[in-house]
């Protein structure tokens, strides 16, 4: 983190990147000197409220952070930053969003947690638009515009208020990857089976050190001792209770319940209950060290895609048992109603041999499991991620596979990718095709 005095100092010329936060409630006008390298500017974590009128002085600034800040509106004046394609705003006060706040090569736009209820018709007038996090708002519908946007592939509308999905959102082309859970359309939706996951009293768990933490929730090492049986180690996981950029984390609490078990489901083996601070929890299976992930998470230059070690090169069994093990826990998903909402590598554990699993539920949502044309286009918009991941792994392939099955899966991975979403396959028949290769 940088620090005012050395901005101040003249000591942060020539940076292409400046972060700050130190409590301003003011733009520093020092920051105007860094105007011919500038191009990420991180100002979260302050009390601003306010950019200046001039801001496009940084004719460089790709990159604009301003969460967690107590801005009402977005300023108008990031309309006439030229080079502007990413903007954050999470977790402000923001009810007003203007047309002539809009960056003309705007590509991925964070209005997540704020108060906003009206988006303007010209956020579809950005051909750019890839990435669009608007969850924890207040929104009862989307701008028809966003129709026009054909490559958007990635949206996050949960825990707004829309009573429907509107019939251009699920035609969209390049969409991809979609939450929408904890909105009056989600919430009238009647989960299909019974609740049987058991209840683990809080005092039979001893917390042991951390393995990882996300926007969700912590998940920490434990051990369990049941009053019959034996002690064994499990992974519990913490949830927080603020929204995060996918939606609230019990709904993904929810989600993970209510997939059931499958051999590429991360088991549940119950929900605590009698925590002293009535904190949400999981217990969990604890997953074999040999596991790691697939890929990290995309990068401001990559967007919607994710990054992969130059080193993860697979044999052909290896990666089309993985893809077989993905396809296959995506129908079990859809077959109770559940879209994962974040079909990626990163969320993606795997070993040598191709055991995989997926995991973080924080983007799924619930749809009827009657068949629809909505029920089937959420369908295939998950498919859509899937013809993503199956191209990264045929990238990845270094041996033993044929030219003639190497065509076959890329002729898979087309259709799934698509642009008509109905067009596209289900998974049961992505998993046919899968077999014979």
């Amino acid at each position: 983190m940088d620090t005012l005095a050395q901005l101040k100092a003249g000591q942060l010329a020539g940076v292409t990147r400046l972060d700050l936060s130190c409590g301003l409630t003011e733009f520093p006008q020092e920051i105007f000197d860094l105007a011919d390298s500038l191009e990420i500017l991180n100002l979260s974590g302050n009390a601003l409220s306010s950019l200046p009128d001039d801001l496009y002085r940084l004719r460089h600034l790709r990159v604009l952070f301003c969460s967690d800040n107590a801005f009402t509106e977005v300023p108008e004046c990031l309309g006439q930053c030229q080079q502007l394609s990413m903007v954050a705003f999470k977790a402000n006060r923001i009810h007003t969003v203007s047309a002539a706040s809009l960056p003309p090569l705007l590509r991925w736009f964070i209005l997540t947690d704020n108060q906003i209820s009206q988006l303007p018709t010209a956020l579809g007038e950005r051909p750019l638009l890839q990435k669009l996090m608007l969850a924890g708002n207040h929104l009862e519908h989307l701008p028809e515009s966003l129709a026009n946007c054909k490559n958007l592939e990635l949206i996050r509308i949960a825990s707004n208020r829309l009573t429907h999905l509107p019939d251009w959102l699920l035609a969209l082309p390049s969409l991809t990857w979609l939450a929408y859970a904890g909105n009056p359309v989600e919430m009238a939706v009647e989960l299909a089976g019974d609740d049987s996951t058991p209840n683990i009293p809080w005092s039979q768990l001893s917390l042991e050190h951390v393995l990882g933490e996300g926007a969700s929730g912590i998940i920490r090492q434990a051990t369990w001792t049941p009053p019959s049986g034996s002690t064994q180690p499990v992974a519990v996981k913490l949830y927080k209770g603020s929204i995060t950029s996918d939606g609230s984390p019990l709904h993904e609490m929810q989600a993970c319940i209510a997939a059931g078990r499958h051999a590429n489901l991360i088991k549940v083996e119950g929900r605590v209950i009698g925590h002293p601070e009535n904190q949400a929890a999981l217990v969990m299976q604890l997953i074999d060290p040999s596991y790691r992930n697939l890929a990290a998470l995309p990068s401001l230059a990559s967007c919607t895609r994710d990054l992969y070690e130059p080193s993860t090169r697979f044999s052909a069994d290896v990666a089309l048992r993985m893809a077989r093990g993905i396809a296959s826990v995506a129908a079990h998903l859809h077959q109770h109603g559940i879209t994962h909402g974040d079909l990626y590598g990163h969320n993606i554990l795997w070993n040598e041999a191709g055991d995989c699993l997926l995991g973080d539920f924080g983007a799924a949502s619930f749809h009827a499991t009657a068949d629809s044309l909505e029920s089937r286009a959420l369908q295939r918009i998950e498919v859509r991620a899937f013809g993503v991941l199956l191209g990264e792994l045929l990238e990845r392939i270094d041996s033993g596979l044929s030219e003639d099955n190497r065509q076959r899966l890329e002729a898979l991975r087309e259709r799934c990718c698509q642009p008509n979403v109905l067009a596209r396959p289900g998974f049961e028949e992505v998993n046919r095709s899968l077999e014979h290769h």
